[in-house]
Order: structure tokens, then sequence, then C-alpha cells
């Protein structure tokens, strides 16, 4: 339950869609862009502070090509880090040209279950090599080119051209997480108005349908508004969870790529 957990924060609070800010060194359209920086603070069942999420976005240059960076940390704050402490560090490097990840790591340590890889992705031959420093072992695993990891996922998607969803539609595909593939599907519910500490913000709204069981109570257990702008970014995640409630909002930002619209009341 703990590992699952966590990792649902990290989705929820990076799961962001977007279409068009042009990039200056590539014919390719991005929604977001170096320096972008978003931080969300959860809270368990509406009362108690449960920690901070951020996700940051830099840019370099991996074998002579153009690549992002995408980092993403988690922290248990409060009364919920006495019983239950998370840090977690969570990285992920793609091109910029094909979203392909070439190297993830994934650092945690979630109420004492830790874990300690990098990944390596090889489209050559269609591998992905797991060194997991924590048991000193190497291990490989068939892949094959549509793949992402857990946070390139998220930017993958963020570049789909998402203008002709109807409500009910799914967007869907393949993350390689936890040394096997998962399929992962986002549904289409339609167009809302949300309040945010910034004011209200016309929103997208989507399901994540994920795996009932021990930690959420059905798969329509978690709904995240998106702002309906350029940006694409997550404001409100809300979930049921098989023992009470998560929710996540935007806390803080910086470094976005187009302006955030905001609906001022008259």
């Amino acid at each position: 339950m703990r590992k699952q957990l966590i990792i649902f924060v990290l989705l929820i609070s990076a799961i962001s869609f977007g279409q068009s800010v042009k990039n200056e060194d590539s014919a390719k359209t991005f929604a977001f862009k170096n320096g972008e920086w978003l931080q969300f603070r959860m809270n368990y069942s509406n009362f108690l502070n449960a920690g901070f999420s951020t996700i940051e976005v830099k840019e370099l240059k991996h074998n002579g090509k153009d690549a992002y960076h995408i980092i993403g940390h988690g922290k248990s704050t409060g009364l919920v880090s006495l019983f239950f402490k998370v840090r977690d560090d969570y990285q992920s490097y793609l091109y910029k040209d094909n979203f392909q990840p070439f190297k993830s790591i994934r650092k945690i340590d979630e109420g004492g279950y830790t874990k300690d890889q990098e990944i390596y992705f090889d489209y050559s031959t269609n591998e992905a090599t797991v060194k997991d420093f924590k048991h000193n072992t190497v291990s490989k695993h068939t892949i094959n080119s549509n793949i992402q990891d857990i946070l390139s996922s998220l930017y993958y998607i963020r570049n789909q051209n998402i203008s002709n969803l109807k409500i009910g539609d799914e967007i869907a595909l393949e993350m390689f997480f936890d040394q096997e593939i998962n399929n992962f599907k986002l549904r289409f519910l339609g167009k809302e108005i949300i309040k945010t500490k910034f004011g209200k913000v016309k929103t997208l709204k989507f399901m994540p349908l994920v795996e009932a069981g021990r930690v959420f109570k059905k798969q329509e257990s978690v709904t995240i508004w998106i702002s309906d702008d350029e940006n694409k970014i997550p404001l409100l995640i809300k979930a049921s969870l098989a023992v009470g409630s998560l929710r996540a909002d935007l806390d803080e930002f910086k470094g976005l790529a187009h302006p955030f619209n905001i609906i001022f009341d008259n």
C-alpha cells in the first residue's frame, strides 16, 4: 500500500496536458519550457497536511541531442510524517525530438520502504537495464519503442493534441515501472470552472483509471482538474482511498510557458 500510494501522489502531482509553445531551437511545439516548476500541497481527509510534491523541468544535451531532465520530489510533513515519513526522488531524462526516455532514477524512502534504482533504455535492442543499488543487482527487460517511464509519460501526454476529445474518450499509453510494463489510461469527463487559491479557472476534467483494491475504493476513485489553457497544468486532484481521502492543490508555480488564465469576478 505504501508504495502504491506514493506513486499515486507523484502521478497526480505531475499529470498535465498541453499543445503549443514554440521551442526556439526546434520545429517541435511544447506546453512547457526550461525552468517550469510546480508545487502541490497534499491534504489527507481534508484536514491533515500530508506533504508537498514538486516537479521541475531542465534542459540538457545527451549524445549531442537536445533533451529534458524532469525532476520530481515528494515529502511528507506535519502529523502524517510522524507515522509515515516520505522522502521520494523521481527523475527522468528524455529526448526532445521523440520524448523517449533514455534514463530514469528512483530513490525513495516511504515509511521504511526503500528503493534505489537507475534504469537505462536502449531502443536499438529494445531492452531496459535496471541497476538496483540496494540489492546490488542488474537485470534486463524487454520493452518497445513506445515505452515511457513514470515522469516521461506525463510530458509525452502533455504534448498530444487533445482539442478534439469528447466526453468519455480515453488516452492510453504503456509505462515501464517496477520492472514491468503497465497500461495507463485517462478518461475525459468534460469542462468545468473551479475555485483555486489564485482565483476561478476554466478546467478540463479527467479520470485516471486506477486499480481498485487496498488503496483505492474503486477504479473510478481519482479525479483531476487541468487548466484549460495552453499550459494545461493540474490544479486540483481528489481521490477516495480505501481509508479516508486525498486532495492535492496547486500551491505555487513559476516559469510557465504561457499566461495563466484566471477568471476575475465582476
